[in-house]
């Protein structure tokens, strides 16, 4: 089940708003403050967890991504099913995203010995495509959204 949230700016409104409540109550705090927690109020851990999959115009498939998700998809060309442990909104429009895998993944193509991997930290596009490339040119992540 998908969580739907509020865009950023009705967020950040939300954040102003429970800043101006708590000056007029006489505690004050920074906006910073403030952001992080609406995050809480609305069940993610950060305030750039919640920037990450706040829901944006014209939005990208990754904002129906969030914390504790389970997803499948490649890495490195190997098949996965995981959970989401960390998303947040990286420089350039990419998504910076740990996943743990359901069971390791075999990263290395060779029959003479494995290298598994069970937790991977990855930049993936909107799409949950990563900008990084195998030697042969295939994405090294790519995620089913």
């Amino acid at each position: 089940m998908t969580t739907a949230y509020p865009t950023i700016e009705e967020l950040k409104s939300q954040a102003k708003r429970l800043r101006q409540a708590m000056e007029t109550r006489g505690t004050a705090i920074s906006h910073s403050a403030a952001l992080e927690l609406v995050a809480q109020q609305h069940g993610v851990r950060d305030w750039n967890t919640l920037s990450a999959i706040a829901t944006r115009p014209n939005e990208e498939p990754i904002a129906a991504l969030s914390v504790g998700a389970k997803v499948r998809g490649r890495y490195l060309n190997q098949a996965f099913s995981g959970k989401i442990l960390a998303l947040s909104v990286h420089s350039g429009g990419l998504h910076k995203i740990t996943i743990h895998f359901d069971e390791p993944v075999d990263v290395v193509t060779f029959e003479s010995f494995s290298a598994f991997r069970q937790r991977i930290n990855a930049q993936v596009d909107g799409n949950g495509v990563s900008p990084r490339k195998t030697s042969n040119g295939v994405p090294q992540l790519v995620l089913d959204i």
